[in-house]
């Protein structure tokens, strides 16, 4: 998950700055988060993780549920911008994101959210994008106390076992 992010990155500053000191990529990583709607969400969460949230003392923006810093970089990575991938139905990249933020950062979820949402990961990255009721479907399974071999039957019978 992290490498989705870190590509991203890898990329932006490649393209825009060439090669960068770490100091340089702190700097840019501000830079990045003063103007998020700017730049990709790959990016801004890249930038997030260059940066300590000075209330918790984790990476910005993945702290705990109810640190003032925290939960406020992690509203504002929402206005990042999002462009699906060549190949993938419209609005994958944004579940893709959410699934992933999710997952990297399940403070304050359910677990049995972070875990559907976990084990789609795999789906959203090939390709895939659920429908409205697959999702349901999904949420349904895991709210009436589905383990995660359950989801991963249920997944595969949407999108074959290959995926998994």
């Amino acid at each position: 998950m992290d490498e989705i992010v870190e590509s991203g990155w890898r990329e932006f500053v490649t393209q825009e700055f060439g090669t960068l000191t770490a100091l340089d990529e702190r700097d840019v990583a501000e830079m990045v988060i003063d103007e998020p709607n700017r730049h990709l969400w790959r990016v801004v969460d890249a930038a997030y993780d260059r940066l300590t949230c000075t209330e918790c003392g984790n990476r910005l923006s993945r702290g705990p549920a109810g640190c003032t810093g925290c939960d406020l970089a992690n509203g504002f990575r929402y206005v990042a911008i999002e462009i699906d991938r060549p190949g993938v139905p419209p609005g994958n990249e944004h579940a893709l994101r959410v699934n992933i933020s999710v997952v990297r950062r399940p403070s304050g979820i359910s677990w049995r959210e972070v875990l559907g949402r976990r084990l789609l990961l795999p789906y959203l990255l090939d390709g895939y994008l659920p429908t409205t009721r697959q999702a349901q479907a999904a949420r349904a399974l895991l709210n009436v106390g589905g383990t995660t071999e359950d989801l991963a039957e249920c997944l595969n019978l949407a999108w074959g076992d290959d995926r998994t």
